[in-house]
């Protein structure tokens, strides 16, 4: 014999039109409610890794923290209840983040000095992701994932060539500075190269020949002009991708957008495209 879905209750399919439906009023309401919990949980468990804080406010915001957990605790078991397929819902990305944000808190109950575990709790800030599913958020998320992905390549080459010149840099500066201007090894010459071709310049290791200060300040010019070309692979993705995305036709049935812009019908469903 097959086994029978069991039913659904009135009560089940209100609390799932609430918490996981963000086109709602209700849905619109709790997602705004929690992105305030979140953002202010996040605060909390920041402030208190300040010692100067942590000793004046330790306590209060540690219970503010356990609040926040609490309050997470009944979303995260009305999530559960609520789904149409509890198990694929834990396992599923936002399920394993939804677990992360509580499971800390009751961990440290039974590992004394886990302080790491509170840093655990910025993940809640994850959640921010799931708010940011509602309507009007999707379409640009769509979009800047689309342009990252068509990009990759292009990216993945240009980190390529800026690996291979770090390393061909950084290499010249140890031959050229050696031990007794702080260039110990090469390691340390393409840490030094990665510093100035970022333009970051931490100052911890500079050149001290006329020869090293002439090839880092070649090594810096070249920097300014690199640091434009992944902004510039990226941009022109987005503007492409909204342009095929302004051309294709959606399609009202199954809210497809991957279509020609002369298509009649649907590739997914076979609907009439408007």
């Amino acid at each position: 014999m097959q086994n029978k879905i069991p039913k659904r209750s009135a009560k089940q399919n209100r609390l799932y039109e609430i918490i996981f439906e963000a086109e709602t009023r209700g849905g619109k309401l709790f997602d705004v409610a929690l992105f305030a919990a979140i953002m202010l949980s996040v605060t909390a468990t920041i402030l208190n890794s300040v010692q100067s804080v942590h000793e004046t406010y330790g306590v209060w915001l540690t219970g503010i923290n356990w609040l926040f957990t609490l309050l997470f605790t009944v979303e995260y078991g009305l999530r559960l209840y609520c789904a149409r397929n509890p198990v694929r819902y834990a396992r599923s990305f936002f399920g394993v983040v939804d677990l992360l944000a509580v499971l800390p808190a009751y961990l440290s109950l039974f590992i004394p000095g886990t302080r790491f575990l509170d840093v655990i709790r910025i993940l809640r800030m994850l959640r921010i992701f799931r708010v940011m599913k509602m309507v009007q958020y999707v379409n640009d998320g769509d979009l800047l994932l689309n342009a990252l992905t068509a990009s990759r390549r292009k990216i993945g080459i240009f980190l390529f060539t800026v690996l291979t010149l770090v390393v061909i840099l950084g290499s010249l500066m140890y031959v050229i500075e050696g031990t007794e201007h702080g260039f110990t090894s090469i390691p340390v010459g393409i840490y030094w190269a990665i510093v100035t071709l970022t333009t970051v310049g931490y100052g911890d290791i500079s050149p001290q020949t006329g020869l090293g200060q002439t090839l880092a300040a070649f090594i810096m010019i070249i920097g300014y002009s690199i640091i434009a070309v992944p902004t510039g692979i990226i941009s022109a993705e987005v503007g492409a991708s909204a342009v095929r995305k302004k051309l294709s036709k959606i399609c009202p049935a199954c809210n497809t957008s991957d279509h020609d812009p002369d298509a009649a019908h649907c590739k997914h469903c076979g609907a009439t495209l408007a």
